[in-house]
């Protein structure tokens, strides 16, 4: 596996980490737990880091010199794979021939490397791209900075370079084939899973609320994820700044936690939240915090009356399945994977557009009826429960055979 400008080892939350860390994390360990080894290529971002680290049994994450450690944002990054494929190719020079089957791909930069090291090693590539320019390009928040050109001619190679492309649900599928023209029989559709050990409900609501020192009957509308335009965290603010301008009374019962750091055209703004809460007179109820560890990131979902995603674009959304498996329901945008992710009136409510008048209209209910987040949080564990990442691992592994078979035969008719 190859993920160039984010390791699996980050904390998912902070700069560019976030659901691709969860996912290649999870991904690979199920992988390992049915014989399927799996090396991962990522930047070094320190030189205190040992050139590998085991992951878990089967999975080893090799640390690649490409750049300074430190300062190189994510749009300095194409320069750097020229350095980020010399390491990969040094790491494979010290194996016997052959001793990589497959080559999978995570997000662009990381396509072109593989796109090369496929070749070179003769095997297939298979690809995920995560997120898209085109797509991200027509969904743009007020305020953010679209894609680079050279980010979809990119993409647009490596859709053509691709033996598989994985996408996360039909939607993507269609993406793919729409705004890049991939051939929809190489397109496989993989909804991506959910620990189910970590994120359940556990010992409930009250319990998680107490560990974390929030108040026991408290409206607790909660943002969890990367600080930035494409997130829309400032949607949620408007709605609260909503909410206590028609019931100020709500004001003594209701707590925002905002659990995340800035990332990507945020880190231009990194006090832009704080300072709209200041704007819009709810500093007193909005509770802003560090990323923080994927235990205690469970705690945040089970102690939430409901966790709210604005997002302009998600490819899936892990973060709403994460929440729906500890028993939270969802308020989320009705784009991208979400209206996979939440089953809209059962697990948690769509909504269509951005206008935070309608996010409030969605979070009334759960100021005015509090058993509603336990009813519809019964239902999100309920329906969280079919994203397991075993399955996530199985029809990865098939579309790995496929690939590999495919390739046979090429090998077979060209002979």
């Amino acid at each position: 596996m190859l993920s160039v400008h984010t390791s699996p080892l980050h904390q998912p939350g902070t700069g560019d980490a976030g659901g691709m860390n969860v996912y290649i994390v999870e991904l690979a360990k199920r992988l390992a737990a049915i014989d399927i080894e799996v090396e991962i290529f990522t930047r070094a971002t320190t030189a205190a880091l040992p050139p590998a680290v085991e992951l878990a049994p089967g999975v080893l994450v090799r640390h690649v010199d490409a750049g300074p450690y430190e300062g190189l944002a994510k749009e300095d990054l194409p320069a750097q794979l020229c350095a980020f494929t010399h390491g990969v190719m040094q790491a494979w020079a010290g194996h016997r021939p052959g001793h990589y089957d497959l080559v999978h791909s995570h997000y662009w930069l990381s396509g072109h490397v593989g796109w090369l090291a496929a070749e070179r090693w003769g095997v297939p590539l298979v690809h995920a791209m995560h997120t898209m320019a085109k797509v991200k390009n027509a969904a743009l928040a007020e305020g953010d900075t679209p894609e680079p050109a050279a980010r979809v001619i990119g993409e647009q190679q490596i859709v053509r370079a691709a033996d598989r492309l994985i996408a996360n649900t039909d939607e993507e599928a269609e993406e793919l084939a729409r705004h890049y023209e991939a051939a929809r029989e190489l397109v496989a559709v993989v909804h991506p899973g959910v620990n189910l050990d970590r994120f359940r409900p556990a010992d409930g609501r009250a319990a998680a609320r107490a560990r974390l020192g929030l108040p026991a009957d408290a409206l607790i509308p909660l943002f969890a994820g990367r600080i930035q335009p494409l997130k829309a965290p400032d949607i949620l603010l408007h709605a609260v700044a909503h909410l206590l301008e028609e019931d100020p009374s709500l004001r003594e019962r209701i707590v925002v936690p905002v659990v995340g750091g800035p990332s990507g055209s945020g880190l231009a703004k990194p006090e832009g939240l704080h300072k709209l809460a200041a704007r819009l007179g709810i500093c007193d109820v909005v509770r802003f915090r560090p990323p923080c560890a994927q235990d205690e990131l469970a705690d945040w979902y089970r102690a939430a009356s409901v966790l709210v995603m604005p997002s302009y674009s998600e490819s899936f959304g892990l973060v709403a399945i994460e929440a729906q498996a500890c028993g939270t329901p969802v308020v989320a945008a009705s784009v991208g994977g979400l209206p996979v992710a939440v089953r809209d009136g059962v697990s948690g409510t769509l909504i269509h557009g951005h206008d935070p008048a309608d996010y409030a209209r969605a979070l009334r209910p759960f100021a005015a009826e509090p058993e509603r987040a336990d009813r519809m949080g019964a239902a999100a564990a309920r329906h969280a429960e079919s994203f397991g990442w075993d399955t996530a691992a199985a029809a990865t592994a098939e579309v790995y055979t496929e690939a590999m078979r495919e390739r046979r035969r090429l090998r077979s008719g060209h002979g």
